[in-house]
């Protein structure tokens, strides 16, 4: 829509305006005005506040014109009642000679503009019409924002809460590295999940985990059951016995029927070289040596969600010096720098040996780091992972 001759209006399809004055007169004055400031514009006259909330009630005006000294509402109480029919509607509001103040606390109570009757020209009503709607959406606009900024936050210091810290007694005789990177972006949170605590016996239980999927139903699903493996871990709940009340859990809490989530569990005693493992549908590890990788798979059961019950639980070897590192599926299914060709987990293990003499923390960085160089011609990494490397200390 364009006023000819006029500065351009903003580019509406249709231009609507509720004008609620009960004085016939007023209305047709203002009918004029508008006529001779505003082309292809649609007035709707109310003669009440009642007829205007009826008005706003079946379709929503692009302005509201609206004189504060009505039959069934006055001042700022006729403003009220037209933001709780709409809240997103601009208003301009009509003051008489005398009342002038009752515009500025209209403005001040929310209100785009006023106007003093006897003093309207058309450009001016013209330019207070548009620019209410322009203030109004700017300010819609500036709310969402501010809307979703605070969601954000909120989502953030949320996810922040839920993401592991391991739980380990002093001088605990383990040295732990961990390392996890969600896909989706701006999150904090994935479906790949990880959990280190340790028990007063000493004992040194460590979790790793992959939801399928990589959206918030997953992450949230994910925390789940990192929470509760944790609580069964301190109830004395060790090995495979954890594994029927996670699954449990898993039927509960997912969003969809076949969801289904992969876990890996480890118990750590303080001495000797034995530990327990308990793997349901997960990858295999890593055995970490001086100069030496090994992939190491324990025996498995079926992954959480596909109504198993009974799960192997497996003694392997911790050697002296050597670390055992948990991962997810993201970091070898990416890609393996010939074509289209996965890093896989033979591929994987190839790298983690080109890097074996790295101590701890540097072979799990240049790990992930090798494994994402692999994969940037074709868009990097692009599952979410999680990395705990695990490894005894002297006490």
């Amino acid at each position: 829509m364009r006023a000819p001759d006029r500065e351009p209006a903003p580019d509406w399809q249709s231009f609507s305006l509720l004008l609620v004055e009960d004085d016939r007169g007023d209305a047709v004055l203002v009918e004029d005005l508008i006529a001779d400031a505003v082309a292809d514009i649609e007035v709707v006259w109310a003669q009440s506040m009642a007829h205007a909330e009826r008005e706003l009630a079946s379709a929503r005006p692009d302005c509201v014109l609206l004189d504060l000294n009505l039959p069934d509402a006055n001042g700022i109480d006729a403003l009220d009642r037209i933001a709780k029919r709409d809240a997103t509607v601009p208003i301009v509001v009509l003051t008489g000679l005398n009342d002038e103040y009752f515009g500025a606390s209209a403005v001040a109570a929310g209100a785009q503009d006023y106007l003093v009757k006897g003093r309207v020209e058309p450009e001016m009503l013209r330019r207070a019409l548009l620019y209410a709607i322009e203030r109004k959406r700017a300010e819609l606009i500036s709310a969402d924002l501010r809307a979703s900024e605070l969601r954000a936050r909120e989502n953030a210091l949320l996810e922040r809460g839920l993401l592991p810290s391991p739980l380990l007694l002093d001088d605990p005789g383990v040295d732990i590295v961990a390392r996890y990177r969600p896909t989706r972006e701006n999150a904090l949170l994935c479906g790949d999940f990880y959990d280190v605590v340790q028990t007063p016996d000493r004992v040194t239980h460590v979790l790793i985990g992959d939801v399928a999927g990589h959206g918030p139903d997953e992450a949230a699903l994910g925390a789940a059951l990192r929470i509760a493996w944790r609580t069964l871990t301190f109830a004395g709940i060790d090995g495979a016995d954890r594994m029927p009340q996670l699954e449990r859990l898993l039927h509960a809490e997912r969003t969809e029927k076949g969801v289904f989530a992969t876990v890996l569990s480890l118990e750590i005693p303080p001495d000797g070289a034995r530990i327990t493992a308990v793997r349901a549908g997960h990858p295999g590890m890593l055995l970490h040596g001086a100069d030496t990788v090994e992939w190491v798979e324990p025996p498995f059961g079926p992954a959480l969600g596909l109504h198993a019950d009974a799960w192997p639980q497996h003694e392997i070897e911790l050697p002296a010096g050597h670390g055992l590192l948990l991962l997810t599926d993201g970091l070898f299914e990416g890609y393996s720098g010939r074509g289209s060709q996965r890093l896989g987990e033979d591929g994987l293990l190839a790298l983690a040996r080109r890097h074996a003499a790295l101590p701890g923390s540097a072979f799990v960085d240049a790990l992930i780091d090798g494994a994402e160089e692999r994969a940037r011609a074709l868009g990097g990494l692009t599952d979410d992972i999680a990395v705990v490397r695990v490894q005894r200390t002297k006490r």
